[in-house]
C-alpha cells in the first residue's frame, strides 16, 4: 500500500483567525501596517510557510499560492 493511498489530501493546520488573515494577505502588505496581534500571527505563518516575507527593511508580506 501507497502512502498516496492512505491520505486523501495534505494540509497544514490553522486557527479560525489565521485563515481569516491568510484571506487579507492575499496581495503583498507591509508588516507594519498590521496591529501587533496580526504581526504574531503573521511571523507564525512565515515559519508554516503559509506566507513568504520580502524585503529586509520594513519588509512586507503575502500568502503562498497554494494557500489561498
Amino acid at each position: 500500500m501507497k502512502i498516496n493511498e492512505l491520505i486523501d489530501n495534505f494540509e497544514i493546520w490553522t486557527t479560525n483567525e489565521e485563515r481569516s488573515l491568510l484571506k487579507k494577505l492575499s496581495n503583498p502588505i507591509k508588516i507594519s501596517q498590521l496591529s501587533e496581534q496580526d504581526q504574531f500571527k503573521v511571523q507564525t505563518l512565515i515559519r508554516k510557510s503559509l506566507v513568504t516575507k520580502i524585503g529586509m527593511d520594513d519588509p512586507s508580506v503575502v500568502a503562498n499560492e497554494k494557500t489561498i
